[in-house]
This record gives C-alpha cells, structure tokens and sequence, in this order.
C-alpha cells in the first residue's frame, strides 16, 4: 500500500517549523532536512532514523521496519501528538548524520 500525499502534506504541516522537503520513492516518501535524509514515510507511517540523537528526544519510541529487509527504525505514532518532540528529533537526526557527499559530474 502506498502512502497517499494528503499524509505527507500533513506530516509536513504538523512539522512546518522545519524546512523539510518531500521526495516520492517507489511509491513511498523520504523526507529531507538540510539535504539529508532524515525519516521516511511508507504505508502512511513515519519512520525516523534510529541515530542518538534521535533516540534521546523520542525515549522509548517503538521500533519498526518501513518496508522489508530495512533496518529498524523509530517508528512515530503517538509522538505526532507532540510534535515539538518530533521537531526535536529531526534536527538531532540532521546533527547526528554527516554531510551528504557531493554528486559527481555527469561526463
């Protein structure tokens, strides 16, 4: 089942204090902050990388797989009540994740 866009335009409305962008892929979504990959949105539920960061704003958020053979993220319900706690754990999660690599030119 894919995620349908009114999720994600609520998902990004609930979060708006962030500059987050959303990408389609295969069916699914990623969700971007400062160029990073920071949560994921499959099946209309969103999953958040498990970094520290994250984990220490959202203690003990459940964990799941966003889609088979992935490895196991936040998975965030209840949290989307708060989700100034949300916000907290998506900028810990773009802190905690490098730079994303510069892309090469095509030849």
């Amino acid at each position: 089942m894919a995620t349908r866009a009114e999720s994600i335009a609520h998902l990004l409305d609930a979060l708006a204090p962030l500059p987050l962008s959303a990408r389609k892929m295969f069916g699914e979504y990623a969700l971007y902050l400062d160029g990073k990959v920071v949560a994921l949105v499959c099946d209309d539920q969103l999953f958040l990388k498990p970094t520290p960061g994250a984990q220490a704003a959202l203690p003990g958020c459940p964990t799941g797989q966003p889609y088979p053979g992935a490895k196991p993220h936040l998975l965030v319900a209840e949290a989307l009540d708060d989700p100034a706690r949300v916000v907290l754990a998506l900028k810990a999660i773009a802190t905690d994740l490098p730079a994303p690599r510069p892309k090469r030119p095509r030849s």
